[in-house]
């Protein structure tokens, strides 16, 4: 691996000059034009009335996929701009052109839907097993079936243009809020005033101290904010809601559970199972407060950490481990990994205005993915380089197939990037020869079950809630927050002493418009991947292959039928879950003993 590791992505190698790039406004031109003339295809486009006259539509199919990729590359680039810089206007403004062009896009591929839903069962039959076509048949029939389900095409293309001033416009307004807040902190150098991502980086500071002061900022920021975010959170629920009505739809989780290619009964068993087993989590976090040497634990105190690391681990410590951990696994997962280190794929530096969290987007027309969080050297920075990493590798495995064949959901995009996360966070825990670094490591490792099985939970079972109170009408700020305590106090079974209440304001994942329910996949990625982990383990070095053809086939097959083709699972019976648990509750069985002198 190259040294130094660049701290700054590279994005002129995908479009040079930043907001100002001529070759990006050229790219823009180009798809505009070639949008446009898909839209007078279409517009005279006929469902076929027999096998032979389905070929006539392959140049529409065609450049369907073409345009779909390139507004994907368009989207990514300038929301990589806006991330790295949220006063870029520039940015602000490319990304509503994409938008807009994005939603003329949606308009025809509803209209084109509508040529498949008019197509005869009989013709379809025989248009799907062309040669030219097979290797599509999942995706179009996926969009086939959901066609039949929605409103005509003229009310979904009028819904998409409105969504872009409202709908998106809503959730880009959010941005702006976020923009805006700058939260205080007083350190040896004086008061600073910290971006909402800097911020958060102090809730999980080592000093106690530092972290209650900061929740108390945090909260104190978001409830100044929180009029502007109930606002902008009832109008996306809002539109949401009608949009659903006109189509018909009475369960706010049709849409993200279709997303998801997934089922409610496995949805509902996932939950059910993690619900018997949080005794074992319960347990955990009252030894965590014993060792941190509190009665109980705060909002604030979940992800404090426990044990002695070995302080803050220098970034390019962090790439070397995990490279070197995910050649254990696979070679060709590491080889990636240095791949996207070398070539500046991550952007990782410690500065002003740069948007909270971290992410992964890949570009389909490069063929490259960039990777963006703020790294501070704690051992939940280097869990969240090996996850975005994790989500890079699952996109490389997919890029030599068609475009709608790459267009997998989430809950299996969040399964390989946990996935990637477990493998270096356990190796970790055992390669540790120091009683409190292993401690540290293996603590840090169950935080992660605590996030996906309580944390997650809360933000399932509040916005849940808050959609079926939203059909009753506007939900103020403070219904909001006593919702969102609510939802907290249940999914941690009550063992915290203080929560967390304008968590819905601050956490980014309520406002995404993309996909509506950004909570749920995270868990189901969480399961899936560390029931996958188990199997790796009782398998050995011949799973590596056998986890890459499922990771290749994540862009078309349900969830169901991925687990059972390549592991010959049932999903909607509890053992692949139980499972999964199994092997989190020996973490904590290996935390409670190495802290028995708490008990």
């Amino acid at each position: 691996m190259k040294q130094p590791i660049s701290l700054t992505w590279d994005l002129d190698s995908i479009f040079p000059g930043g907001s100002s790039s001529p070759q990006f406004e050229d790219f823009l031109k180009k798809l505009e034009a070639d949008i446009e003339s898909l839209r007078k295809q279409v517009a005279v486009a006929e469902s076929p009335a027999d096998a032979d006259a389905t070929a006539t539509l392959d140049g529409v199919i065609e450049l369907l996929q073409s345009c779909a990729g390139r507004l994907t590359q368009a989207a990514e680039f300038t929301g990589c701009l806006g991330a790295q810089n949220q006063q870029d206007k520039g940015a602000v403004r490319l990304s509503s052109k994409v938008t807009g062009l994005r939603a003329g896009f949606e308009g025809i591929s509803s209209q084109f839907d509508s040529v498949l839903r008019q197509t005869s069962d009989a013709v379809w039959a025989q248009w799907m097993t062309r040669p030219e076509i097979a290797p599509l048949s999942f995706v179009l029939s996926e969009s086939r079936d959901l066609a039949r389900e929605k409103m005509s095409p003229e009310l979904e293309s009028l819904a998409l243009e409105l969504a872009v001033d409202g709908y998106h416009g809503w959730s880009e307004h959010y941005e702006t809020i976020v923009g805006s807040i700058q939260i205080p902190f007083e350190d040896k150098d004086g008061t600073k005033l910290l971006s909402v991502g800097q911020a958060f980086n102090k809730l999980s500071d080592d000093d106690a101290n530092v972290r209650e002061t900061m929740f108390r900022k945090w909260e104190e920021a978001w409830a100044a904010a929180a009029d502007y975010s109930a606002d902008t959170l009832n109008h996306l629920a809002g539109f949401r809601l009608k949009l659903y009505k006109g189509r018909g739809w009475d369960d706010v989780l049709k849409e993200p559970l279709g997303i998801n290619r997934m089922s409610r009964a496995t949805l509902d068993m996932m939950w059910d199972v993690i619900t018997r087993n949080k005794p074992a989590l319960v347990l955990y976090l009252q030894r965590k407060a014993k060792v941190l040497g509190k009665d109980a634990l705060s909002w604030v105190d979940v992800d404090a950490p426990v044990g002695k690391s070995s302080g803050k681990i220098p970034y390019e410590a962090a790439a070397a481990d995990i490279v070197t951990q995910f050649r254990k696994f696979s070679p060709r997962m590491a080889d990636f990994a240095e791949h996207a280190f070398d070539n500046n794929w991550i952007e990782v530096e410690d500065r002003p205005a740069k948007r909270p969290g971290g992410f992964c987007v890949s570009f389909p027309e490069s063929k490259e993915s960039r990777i963006f969080m703020t790294y501070s050297g704690t051992p939940s920075n280097v869990s969240t380089l090996a996850h975005e990493l994790g989500h890079a590798y699952h996109s490389f495995l997919l890029d030599d197939l068609p475009l709608f064949n790459q267009n997998y959901a989430m809950n299996v995009a969040e399964t390989a990037s946990t996935f990637a996360e477990v493998i270096v966070a356990d190796a970790q825990v055992k390669a540790s020869t120091e009683a409190d670094e292993k401690l540290a490591l293996l603590e840090a490792k169950i935080q992660n079950s605590v996030a996906f099985f309580m944390n997650i939970h809360a933000r399932f079972l509040f916005e849940t809630r808050f959609y079926e109170k939203r059909k009753e009408g506007l939900v103020n700020a403070e219904e909001l927050s006593a919702l969102m305590e609510e939802a907290q106090k249940e999914a941690f079974c009550g063992v915290l002493s203080e929560y967390h209440p304008h968590f819905w304001a601050s956490k980014l994942h309520f406002y995404i418009t993309d996909v509506p329910f950004y909570n749920f996949p995270y868990t189901v990625g969480y399961m899936f991947s560390t029931g996958l982990y188990r199997l790796a383990l009782q398998e050995g070095p011949s799973f590596a292959d056998k986890y890459d053809s499922l990771l290749r086939d994540t862009g078309v097959m349900t969830l169901e039928d991925l687990v059972l083709r390549h592991l010959g699972v049932d999903l909607k019976k509890p053992d692949f879950w139980q499972g999964a648990v199994d092997l989190i509750v020996e973490d904590i069985n290996e935390f409670l003993r190495m802290t028995e002198q708490f008990a």
